[in-house]
């Protein structure tokens, strides 16, 4: 009588099995992984108007909004990560989503703010946030006459507008502007030495 004896399986097809169950669980996992990732949000701040370069940074600039980002949100400040001290070093605008790249600290920034006259006022859509260059017109030796126009500072950030009241002064308009600290002391000399300045647009001509 001949007996025949069971084949064994390989072993390597029992490992193959293994991995096979293995890789069926890491793709259920990663599938589970992005469903619930994309039904994440976590909350970001928002700026709720137009923030200039160099300004500080204080919650109440702020709305708290629920994003969906993924991993993107490690890039975009927090509410809990907003310090003192913190500084904006590009124009934020109105509901953009704050990146931590926008971020700088007061003691290491390049620029401040100074209060200039235009003489002839600013054209209409000029606001915060609008890149202009500072033109001066110096005064001549006559003392009744200036010189031509020409640029003292460009790429300077206007920070705030504010109309002057009253007749007499109906065409010159007073402006906040983002300026490097470099060139304050040309236009503070400009200032003290009876220049006319004029706020024009980058682009335009007074």
């Amino acid at each position: 009588m001949t007996f025949l004896s069971r084949r064994r399986p390989a072993f390597w097809a029992d490992i193959r099995f293994v991995i096979g169950i293995v890789l069926v669980a890491l793709s259920i996992a990663g599938v589970w992984l992005i469903v619930s990732s994309a039904g994440r949000t976590t909350p970001v701040l928002q700026a709720s108007r137009t923030i200039v370069q160099g300004e500080a940074l204080v919650s109440a600039d702020f709305q708290v909004v629920e994003v969906g980002l993924g991993q993107l949100t490690t890039g975009y400040l927090a509410p809990q990560d907003l310090e003192p001290g913190m500084v904006a070093s590009r124009t934020l605008t109105e509901g953009e989503l704050v990146p931590t790249t926008a971020l700088g600290e007061a003691e290491s920034s390049r620029t401040t703010t100074i209060v200039v006259e235009s003489s002839t006022g600013i054209p209409a859509g000029v606001a915060a946030g609008t890149m202009v260059e500072l033109w001066q017109a110096p005064p001549r030796e006559d003392g009744r006459s200036y010189d031509a126009p020409r640029i003292l500072v460009g790429d300077v950030i206007i920070s705030s507008v504010v109309e002057a009241e009253g007749m007499l002064d109906s065409d010159a308009t007073t402006v906040e502007v983002v300026i490097d600290r470099a060139d304050v002391a040309d236009v503070l000399a400009a200032i003290t030495g009876g220049s006319v300045l004029s706020v024009v647009p980058v682009g335009s001509t007074p």
